[in-house]
């Protein structure tokens, strides 16, 4: 998968030369900008949300944190018990996000640099992916939901960013004054046309919308494919 490599190379790169120490700050308490304070919230709430679609209880579950960033979501997983096999394809991510891990919970967490998607992660009881997905095309995201579905016994719960007219002028403005220090573009999706392209590329189960969080410059939507 050309496509998908490339971009996956462009986010590494994007984390781990530019980016680490913005989103070091951001996942933290530290003091931000007012419109970073609108993205921590924004992201705050989408992280509830996805994690609502869970049970409570996570005792003896393994869930794979697709994309765990640095970690906040792994931390609230291994406090509900369970077993989190947190993933980044950023190295300098997950060593903060082992960082901030409660050393009561290392036992329950394992963290890995590189691809999200590695079949060798192996079996799962639930994914999350929260804006881990939000750069790639509807085709390379049914190709993975397709192959991630063998792997689950229950949902996959992931972001997209929504096809809405203020993000279609930020990606076709991003397509057109291509910068090489700018972030990766994110590719906005409308439901319909993702769960078609989840469908053609084998997809089984149901994808759903569940809700979207606005919150300034923080736009995203949660899916879930489940059985």
């Amino acid at each position: 998968m050309p496509a998908y490599d490339q971009t996956r190379a462009r986010i590494e790169d994007y984390f781990d030369r530019t980016a680490t120490k913005t989103w070091e700050r951001l996942t933290s308490d530290a003091p931000v900008s007012r419109i970073r304070e609108t993205v921590r919230a924004g992201r705050d709430r989408m992280r509830a949300l996805m994690l609502s679609r869970l049970p409570e209880d996570l005792r003896g579950a393994r869930i794979l944190d697709a994309g765990c960033g640095a970690g906040p979501a792994t931390i609230e997983m291994a406090q509900r018990g369970a077993q989190v096999v947190a993933v980044d394809i950023s190295p300098q991510l997950i060593d903060i996000a082992k960082r901030r891990l409660p050393t009561d919970l290392h036992k329950q967490v394992q963290f890995r640099a590189g691809d999200m998607f590695d079949p060798e992660l192996g079996q799962f009881d639930a994914i999350i992916a929260m804006d881990s997905m939000i750069y790639y095309t509807a085709d390379d995201i049914g190709t993975h939901l397709a192959a991630l579905e063998s792997r689950v016994s229950g949902p996959i719960v992931f972001t997209v960013a929504p096809r809405t007219p203020a993000l279609m002028a930020m990606w076709y403005a991003g397509k057109a004054f291509p910068r090489s220090d700018r972030s990766p573009v994110m590719i906005p999706h409308a439901h319909p046309a993702l769960a078609r392209a989840a469908k053609d590329k084998g997809v089984r189960s149901t994808l759903r919308p569940v809700d979207r969080v606005t919150s300034g410059f923080y736009i995203s939507e949660a899916m879930e494919l489940r059985a």
